[in-house]
């Protein structure tokens, strides 16, 4: 679930995915994800969430299905959110403690009801950004081609670039 997470943060334009446990094989498997397809996120490992919040000049957003539903957000808090230095969302895959309940500048839930983190973390950072990210270049040595049919991927290498898959 946790590279799920990490992906998906990436995917939508995150810049740092911060992780309670150290991983060093989750750093590396997304560092190569990222060194292949482009991007500029990074994790970290072995962070106490609570100095990584306490510690941070940004809006802190906390997902969980007992917040404020986005779906009934006036365009004030997003224009906020959107305007500000930038955001801190957490996102907890156990029970989170209820000191992030008081923490977090907004509690915020994707539905009032039980869901994945992931789609939570999806939903929230597509409507934050309004969908660019999904339209953006990660300038990654593989780009993946869009198709309506089938599938091609173009390599990029030091010395070639070629493409493999459907014409």
């Amino acid at each position: 679930m946790t590279t799920h997470v990490c992906l998906t943060a990436r995917a939508l334009g995150a810049t740092t995915v911060h992780i309670d446990s150290a991983d060093e094989e989750l750093e590396e498997r997304i560092d190569k994800v990222v060194q292949q397809f482009g991007g500029d996120t990074r994790v970290v490992t072995g962070e106490n969430p609570r100095h990584v919040v306490k510690g941070t000049d940004l809006k802190v957003v906390h997902l969980t299905m007992y917040g404020e539903n986005i779906a009934l957000w006036d365009d004030d808090i997003w224009h906020d959110l959107r305007s500000g230095p930038g955001v801190l969302v957490v996102v907890g895959a156990t029970k989170v403690p209820r000191e992030f309940y008081e923490l977090a500048h907004i509690n915020a839930a994707v539905g009032n009801q039980p869901h994945s983190e992931v789609a939570a973390l999806a939903i929230f950072l597509d409507r934050l950004t309004q969908g660019e990210p999904l339209g953006r270049d990660l300038k990654g040595k593989v780009t993946i081609l869009p198709q309506e049919r089938g599938k091609r991927v173009h390599f990029e290498t030091d010395a070639v670039t070629e493409d493999e898959g459907s014409p």
